[in-house]
């Protein structure tokens, strides 16, 4: 068997944003600090791992404030070509979507998760042009903290509602779970981006899942 191909598909964490102490402080780990570089180091030789993260990336929503090209179903199919054949897909998203522009309730997110799961399953960038499998992971709640507080107002009681509409929807639609908030926490310093120790503890965490 060939080296088999992981796509992580996801926002700024899995871009690697640091925790910001303002807004206009974007720092970002380096390659191997990120919690798919982790993982790709965890896995081996026999696996290549490709980071898609996006700051301010969604589910379905074009940002009106960031921008439409921030929509991650828009943007997916592109994305799965591009990189075909992919076996994994490693899908995180939603927390974006807990911005109180957005105004949406938790079971609404987990539904606009089922749309990527779906145009995932449906595609043919997979091997021998069939779907990639898919690992839908719930990521951790948000604190509402710092320089992010305001953006993220009343988003921290609906992510801890998150992971059992996250779980549902996996069931439902016969792909992988992980819930994030099981193994790592948001930072205190803007209540959304990870550390690099959660971000090695989730890189761990996920190779265990793919392994599984």
């Amino acid at each position: 068997m060939g080296q088999r191909t992981i796509l992580c598909y996801g926002d700024s964490n899995t871009h690697g944003t640091m925790p910001m102490d303002t807004l206009d402080n974007m720092g970002r780990f380096g390659r191997t600090e990120r919690w798919p570089g982790v993982l790709a180091s965890e896995l081996g030789a026999g696996f290549h791992v490709i980071e898609e993260g996006l700051p301010g990336r969604t589910t379905v929503h074009p940002d009106p404030v960031l921008g439409v090209h921030k929509n991650g179903l828009a943007v997916l199919p592109a994305v799965l070509e591009s990189h075909a054949p992919v076996d994994l897909v490693v899908l995180m998203l939603g927390t974006n979507d807990l911005k109180h522009r957005f105004q949406l309730p938790p079971v609404e997110i987990a539904e606009s998760a089922a749309q990527l799961v779906l145009a995932i399953r449906h595609c043919d960038a997979g091997p021998a042009g069939q779907a990639p499998e898919v690992l839908l992971v719930c990521p951790p709640p948000v604190l509402e903290a710092g320089c992010l507080e305001e953006i993220f107002e009343g988003g921290a009681g609906k992510s801890r509602r998150l992971a059992k509409f996250y779980a549902s929807t996996a069931e439902r639609l016969g792909v992988g779970f992980f819930d994030a908030g099981k193994v790592i926490v948001s930072s205190e310093l803007d209540g959304v981006h990870f550390d690099a120790e959660q971000h090695a503890r989730l890189g761990r965490a996920i190779a265990d899942a793919v392994r599984g």
